[in-house]
């Protein structure tokens, strides 16, 4: 018999405990609990501890309300202009902290994370559907605004927000592609030809207006050479008009004298003579 209680008071110890363990939970920062009493809606909890009726009576259901993404994953949609488009796309969502927004999260819509993912690739096949391939690429900003829009209105009962939505590719069917790709090609070389040919233009036009530059600086020396020249013509002209007029004798003897030294001639001075008087006799000006 002692054995026999012993047996019991152990069991019962060890159920205790279990119970104890049971009983307390604790709901952290980024969650919120749900409390169900035999199946049955009881009671809201914030983060901290609770302490629940052990053995099955009580149960939390956790919800975490952090920020989570849900790709859409890359489906094919028929765009207006009947183009197979590979479209892939990511939601941005959180469960509201409200007591009536994680209820409805948990008690009125089935999986909600799967359902926005449904949702979402609905939602992209209605937008794009509407569109031809190339609206569909030049207006991604419309389409994540329409998306984003028709998401927080279908998810408005299940309390759950919408943070944002990103349209992350449209790719068009492989044929499209390379066509769009020579296309390309084809723009980049007729761009990089008319750089090439702009560039030979700016040069030649550099080289042209450097010659004309050089042209008229060698005009400009030879005019004012040729100014110079004049002007010491006139200079000479002036100072024979004022130094020798009425005296060409001397005059005569500075010419022989320059022609002489111009040919190399040599000038031998005879005892007794001046240079002057030498000069006259090779001019043949009779001496004064």
């Amino acid at each position: 018999m002692t054995i026999i209680l012993t047996i019991i008071g152990v069991v019962i110890g060890i159920l205790i405990i279990i119970g104890l363990f049971a009983t307390f939970r604790v709901v952290r920062p980024m969650e919120r609990g749900l409390v169900e009493r035999f199946g049955k809606y009881q009671r809201y909890s914030n983060p901290g501890l609770v302490v629940l009726i052990p053995f099955g009576i009580e149960k939390l259901v956790k919800v975490n309300i952090t920020e989570k993404i849900a790709s859409s994953e890359k489906r094919e949609i028929i765009t207006a202009d009947s183009l197979n488009a590979i479209v892939d796309s990511n939601v941005y969502y959180r469960v509201k902290e409200h007591e009536k927004d994680v209820k409805a999260a948990i008690y009125s819509i089935n999986n909600y994370s799967v359902q926005i993912v449904s949702l979402t690739r609905s939602t992209l096949r209605n937008i794009i559907g509407t569109m031809t391939l190339k609206e569909a690429n030049s207006e991604r900003n419309k389409i994540n605004r329409a998306l984003y829009e028709q998401l927080s209105k279908e998810t408005e009962s299940w309390g759950v927000e919408i943070v944002r939505t990103e349209l992350k590719e449209i790719q068009p069917p492989k044929e499209v592609q390379e066509v769009m790709n020579s296309v390309v090609v084809a723009n980049n070389q007729k761009i990089a030809a008319e750089d090439f040919a702009t560039a030979t233009e700016t040069k030649a036009d550099g080289e042209k207006r450097a010659k004309i530059k050089i042209a008229e600086g060698e005009k400009q020396v030879l005019i004012l050479k040729a100014e110079g020249e004049a002007q010491a013509i006139k200079v000479v002209n002036e100072a024979a008009q004022q130094y020798f007029v009425g005296n060409a004798q001397e005059l005569r003897k500075l010419q022989a004298m320059e022609a002489a030294l111009r040919n190399n001639s040599k000038i031998v001075l005879p005892a007794g003579q001046s240079l002057i008087n030498v000069i006259g006799n090779l001019s043949d000006v009779p001496k004064s």
